[in-house]
């Protein structure tokens, strides 16, 4: 265990010196506080409007970001070693493969758990000061639940990404899978979808399958976790419709978070201790 927090602290720090970490602070409070700001300014106004429009325009903002932040920061996790030719050297100290992806993806998913919870809240910190006599215990528990749920998020790309660079032999590649992987989650997966329904009329069965496959996608998983129990009327009305009549047990959502975390983070583990270096 000690081996596997000293690998995390490595890479951590590392994160840090490259002030990627820092910079993805800063992008995350800047656009969260532009779109909480001018979120409404197509409406003719500008300012801090409900909480619950703002954490919509938050969540789709963090469904964009935050996997391709995940991926970019870990997908040479393994690969950028190996090009590197250090790889052979970490594997010749007392240090298991296993240990080293997991600290690896221990060092990464810590690095953008920080900079998601100086983003956001730091973002959320400025509009509470703005809003504080408006808010509710229900706003604070949303709020907490979106960072959560982000940091989470991060995590599950993070796995996705320690898997795309075991995988491969190559840095550009990796990089070149990862973009595929982002794009694949969070623009391809959904219009997959809504082009089935199109085409299939939205019979039935595919009414009720269309609820149990977004939870396929860690993209709309996270949505889910935090559309859902906003409401129609704050900027996810296409989301309510589409899962209208359905009702996703919190306990679901969380757990397949976890389990988008756990499965590629389980195979990275395991195709790595089964390839030749």
């Amino acid at each position: 265990m000690n081996t596997i927090l000293s690998i995390a602290w490595k890479e951590f720090r590392d994160d840090f010196r490259s002030r990627w970490t820092i910079a993805i602070s800063v992008v995350f409070a800047l656009l969260a506080l532009g779109i909480a700001w001018f979120g409404s300014a197509a409406a003719g106004r500008v300012g801090f409007t409900s909480f619950d429009a703002t954490l919509a325009s938050l969540t789709t903002l963090g469904a964009f970001v935050i996997p391709l932040i995940g991926l970019l920061i870990a997908y040479d996790a393994i690969v950028g070693e190996r090009n590197d030719g250090t790889l052979l050297l970490l594997l010749s100290y007392p240090l298991g493969r296993g240990q080293l992806v997991a600290g690896k993806f221990l060092g990464h998913c810590s690095a953008l758990g920080v900079a998601t919870l100086a983003g956001f809240g730091g973002a959320v910190a400025v509009m509470l000061a703005m809003q504080h006599d408006n808010l509710t215990g229900a706003d604070l528990w949303n709020i907490a639940r979106f960072i959560a749920s982000a940091a989470l998020l991060g995590a599950s790309f993070v796995a996705i990404a320690c898997l795309v660079s075991v995988g491969t032999t190559d840095k550009s590649r990796a990089a070149g899978l990862a973009l595929i992987g982002w794009l694949a989650s969070v623009v391809l997966f959904d219009l997959a979808l809504l082009a089935l329904l199109v085409v299939s009329g939205g019979n039935p069965l595919e009414r009720t399958l269309y609820p149990y496959l977004l939870l396929l996608n860690p993209v709309d998983t996270f949505r889910l976790v935090n559309l859902s129990a906003l409401g129609d009327g704050a900027g996810n009305d296409l989301l309510t419709g589409m899962t209208a009549g359905y009702a996703y047990p919190m306990a679901l959502l969380v757990g397949m978070q976890l389990a988008w975390i756990a499965l590629p983070f389980g195979w990275a583990m395991l195709a790595f201790r089964r390839k030749e270096i």
